[in-house]
């Protein structure tokens, strides 16, 4: 049951035939003043020519009349607080259920988008963290996903990376107009994630000091896009680095496998049939030897550049290729959405592209949604760099994450095994990142997001092993009893914390904001931890049935808790 939803349908109930669409419940800044405040007078006021407290004074017996409500006054200019009865808490959660969708959809997400022959930068922590999570919450709430990772693997940097490995080994066969792949064993050709950190970056480089390097490049991606034998072949040896690389990240950060890892390469199977389609309907435009499709409407008020589809060139763009997978994932998929997590500097591209994928007929606007994020900034509000100045890698972030858990442990004078202490790193990473507002900036601070203490990941752990640890404890026969009916202050607030899960839940799937849970979760360890302090549950002074009582509550806080870990892609250890 969505508590929430429930007090707010019941109290409209008893309003009358009125609009009242804007009525809503919410929870007071202060508990002692209630469970939750109404807004009904403010929103009857103007229909009924009366001042809020008016007419919350002439309403108020009726919402205190419902059967579940202890009392109701009136706050401020009309404010109506509520405070349910303990007795409908206790049932409420006896006969807690977890949430499911009353409307199925199936949803493609686009997130991770990893670069072949390249090293996961930075910014790829937040796709993959907030993709993942958000892909985790789709799935509990009964939604059918098909999790992408649409890899770069068919523009420009193919052929730097390529041209680059021409250049370091002139006398390899894959440079050849007669190349024939039949005659080579891919194995004698080693390119290794250590190449692969220091190919693409070296290969960029020179591009911007060499014109003639930079346009050999160029040509080269064009030849590798029609079938150049050699430039695929040699594209096949450091694709498998690339997966294999991939595949060790998505493990790292305990993500589900993706459904599917296709790029633009596979997408560009389809830009045909999407060429097609943009020629039916006469939208493709010659511009300077490329081709656009003007996409700016009449009420537009910023500039709205065109879609470049094909480059003076011939090369397929990336405008191209992502109309190209909107047609592959329409016609294997026939999603009802198809959202993307990427930068949200990614925003105008996407414009672009959902307006044509639109005008082309491949899905409605509102089917496609662009989820764009805020950057990762160092301590100097710019884009964290490594020590040395570079910008940093995924890799980078995990070690150091890694490395100060592993200091704060050793100052504990706690021993912790590896696997702990990995677990520990990569709540503190994974955490940080979520609990952040999506699209704004934050500041990566290794020292503070390790701290055991406060909105940290360990923070969340440590709360979550000692729950289980009284549950160890309990003595037999006192788990699994029931929850009284007569409930103290701090035993209420950790109830009703856990009976808002359902609507935390489908609210952070509603607004794509996987930060809504992060920030639930972290409260719901705050009202577990006052529990803990407040209301002894283990020590010797309880009274069997008030042990018991209390154990249940453990019980249920344990399951909510575990559950939305779960969903933010954390691990919970056996000890801390």
């Amino acid at each position: 049951m969505n508590l929430n939803q429930f007090v707010n349908d019941e109290i409209k109930s008893v309003l009358g035939q009125y609009d009242l669409s804007g009525v809503a419940v919410s929870v007071p800044k202060d508990r002692s003043h209630g469970d939750f405040a109404t807004n009904a007078a403010m929103v009857l006021s103007k229909p009924l020519g009366k001042s809020p407290r008016e007419i919350a004074e002439s309403i108020l017996p009726n919402i205190a009349a419902l059967p579940f409500i202890a009392s109701a006054d009136i706050a401020g200019p009309g404010f109506i607080n509520i405070k349910l009865k303990d007795s409908f808490i206790t049932k409420s959660i006896t006969n807690y259920q977890l949430p499911i969708t009353n409307d199925p959809q199936t949803i493609c997400l686009d997130y991770g988008s990893y670069n072949v022959a390249k090293s996961l930068h930075i910014g790829h922590a937040r796709t993959s963290i907030v993709g993942d999570s958000f892909n985790r919450i789709a799935k509990f709430l009964g939604h059918k996903t098909i999790a992408y990772n649409h890899i770069g693997d068919w523009g420009r940097p193919m052929g730097l990376v390529i041209a680059y490995l021409e250049a370091l080994h002139p006398n390899w066969p894959f440079w050849s107009a007669d190349f024939d792949p039949s005659k080579i064993n891919p194995t004698d050709y080693k390119i290794t994630a250590e190449d692969l950190d220091t190919l693409y970056p070296l290969a960029s480089a020179r591009a911007k000091d060499d014109s003639d390097f930079l346009a050999h490049a160029q040509q080269i991606t064009k030849e590798f896009q029609d079938g150049h034998p050699g430039y695929t072949a040699i594209y096949n040896i450091f694709l498998k680095t690339s997966l294999d690389m991939m595949d060790d990240i998505i493990a790292r950060l305990n993500m589900m496998p993706f459904d599917k890892t296709l790029g633009e390469r596979n997408a560009a199977e389809n830009v045909a049939s999407v060429e097609k389609l943009l020629l039916e309907k006469n939208l493709l435009i010659k511009d300077d030897g490329a081709e656009i499709v003007i996409v700016k409407r009449d009420t537009d008020t910023a500039p709205m550049p065109p879609l470049m589809f094909n480059n003076s060139r011939g090369a397929d763009t990336y405008g191209a290729t992502d109309l190209a997978a909107l047609y592959y994932r329409k016609k294997t998929d026939n999603p009802d959405k198809v959202l993307y997590f990427t930068d949200l500097r990614q925003g105008l591209h996407f414009t672009q592209v959902f307006r044509t994928a639109e005008m082309i007929g491949l899905f409605d606007e509102n089917q496609m949604e662009h989820i764009g994020y805020g950057t990762l900034n160092g301590k100097d509000g710019k884009p964290f760099k490594t020590r040395d100045g570079n910008v940093a890698g995924l890799l980078d972030i995990m070690i150091l994450t890694n490395l100060a858990v592993d200091e704060r442990i050793k100052e504990s004078g706690k021993i912790l095994d590896f696997e702990t202490l990995r677990d520990i790193a990569l709540a503190a990473l994974k955490f940080n990142d979520l609990s952040h507002e999506l699209k704004s900036d934050y500041v990566f601070d290794v020292d503070t997001l390790t701290s055991f203490e406060g909105k940290t990941g360990p923070y969340i752990l440590y709360t979550a092993v000692r729950l289980n640890k009284i549950i160890e404890r309990a003595p037999r026969g006192e788990q699994r009893a029931e929850i009284k009916e007569t409930l103290e202050k701090d035993e209420r607030n950790l109830l009703l914390c856990i009976l808002d899960f359902n609507r935390v839940v489908q609210m952070a799937f509603e607004k794509r904001s996987p930060d809504i849970l992060a920030n639930y979760t972290y409260e719901l360890c705050q009202m577990s931890n006052t529990f803990y302090h407040n209301c002894p549950v283990l020590r010797d002074d309880v009274p069997a049935d008030i042990r018991a009582h209390r154990i249940a509550i453990v019980e249920k806080t344990v399951t909510t808790l575990t559950t939305a870990i779960d969903l933010m892609g954390l691990k919970i250890p056996n000890e801390m």
